[in-house]
């Protein structure tokens, strides 16, 4: 423990206090050779370990190792699972959606009919175009 004067103290404070976080050194500073104040390092508080933490707020109930569903119930979900499964595959195939949802790309048989142009209206042109190809064609006739 190292003792300090006041004007000395002063003048290199930041200095000293840069060497007790370092070095976790003490200072005493004196005034007119008299302990005045203590410069001592700042006691961190430990980090707790998050191992356990939680340990006091948990409750088992019942055997944790027992499964939760018995072997009947399981067999029961494979087969809603498996069914489930099956009925997107049909609506997949038949209307190129699951369950209403449009997705990305379609079962290869729709997207063959959309691509040959099978069930599309050709777009009719706007009132406004079809009226500028008439002027056209009636001003080509009084040339001629």
């Amino acid at each position: 423990m190292a003792t300090v004067p006041a004007t000395k103290f002063k003048a290199q404070c930041l200095e000293l206090m840069d060497r007790v976080a370092e070095g976790r050194k003490t200072y005493v500073i004196t005034k007119r050779g008299k302990p005045v104040a203590k410069l001592v390092p700042v006691d961190l508080p430990r980090r707790k370990s998050i191992f356990g933490c939680m340990a006091d707020q948990t409750e088992f109930i019942g055997d944790i190792e027992k499964p939760l569903w018995t072997d009947a119930q399981w067999k029961q979900f494979e087969r809603d699972r498996t069914a489930q499964r099956e009925a997107w595959e049909r609506e997949w195939q038949t209307h190129g959606t699951i369950s209403g949802k449009k997705t990305v790309g379609q079962p290869p048989h729709l997207a063959k009919a959309h691509a040959s142009g099978q069930g599309r209206r050709k777009r009719r042109p706007a009132a406004s175009d079809r009226r500028g190809q008439r002027r056209n064609a009636s001003s080509r006739s009084r040339r001629s």
